[in-house]
């Protein structure tokens, strides 16, 4: 049996960990040649790629801060020298970080809004360059904050809804070249969650709300993102595909 991704290349940017590195694996597992992003932990990321290849795929490292654009232009050069022009683009890289009205300073600001949202842009410039004729894909991870923003998270939730913008822009701007969607998780266990520690109390509210009576695992994401990726998606483009036990905050 083909598998989904076969002979394609894949793009997953802050995929050292988390979602971004389930994803990569799920992609890797289904033909893709991937590319394993990161911004600072190269072990990491090399871990990622080697248990791909342990499996049978193919994968390699490549270092880049997304909100670098010279850096981003250095990281498709790489991927088109070791597997050719890209396929597929997943801009999961981003950052969080929760403060009240009255802490929110330019920092706080431009650390989210310029990974989050012009990462990703900068990202999607140079895959747009390698698609070509053939045509490309590309997969969003925005948040169930980008519809109901958090209380005390104003910022983060305002990325998420501009990925999400961006998202429908995009997929009209773009239409004939590449499909462009996004997917909003819910709470996920990820490193970055453990680092938060929510108290029980935050993730009891979150479970009382849902409909799936557990938190999101990277593989929840990763097997929606392989959906959007592949052809059994072919005609969605401009859609956000909510992915969290039901719960829409």
């Amino acid at each position: 049996m083909k598998k989904k991704l076969q002979g394609k290349v894949a793009v997953v940017t802050g995929a050292s960990k988390g979602i971004g590195a389930q994803i990569a694996r799920r992609f890797a597992d289904e033909g893709a040649k991937v590319v394993v992003n990161y911004s600072s932990s190269k072990e990491a990321a090399e871990k990622v790629v080697a248990g791909i290849k342990s499996s049978g795929g193919e994968a390699v490292a490549v270092k880049a801060n997304m909100r670098n654009r010279s850096e981003v232009q250095n990281l498709f050069a790489e991927t088109g020298k070791t597997f050719g022009p890209t396929d597929i683009l997943v801009n999961n890289a981003g950052v969080y970080d929760f403060k009240p009205l009255q802490s929110i300073d330019e920092k706080h600001f431009r650390d989210q809004f310029d990974l989050n949202v012009l990462g990703l842009i900068y990202a999607t410039q140079e895959a747009v360059k390698q698609f070509g004729d053939r045509g490309g894909n590309i997969v969003n991870i925005s948040s169930v904050v980008g519809k109901t923003p958090a209380p005390g998270a104003a910022v983060y939730s305002a990325t998420k809804a501009a990925v999400e913008s961006l998202t429908r822009g995009l997929a009209q701007e773009l239409a004939g070249k590449a499909r462009v969607n996004s997917i909003a998780p819910g709470m996920v266990v990820t490193e970055g969650l453990r680092d938060m520690n929510p108290d029980e109390q935050f993730k009891d509210q979150f479970l009382a709300r849902a409909s799936v009576k557990r938190l999101g695992e990277p593989e929840d994401i990763a097997k929606a993102a392989l959906f959007l990726a592949s052809e059994d998606s072919s005609w969605i483009s401009g859609e956000t595909v909510l992915v969290s036990g039901g719960v829409r905050l």
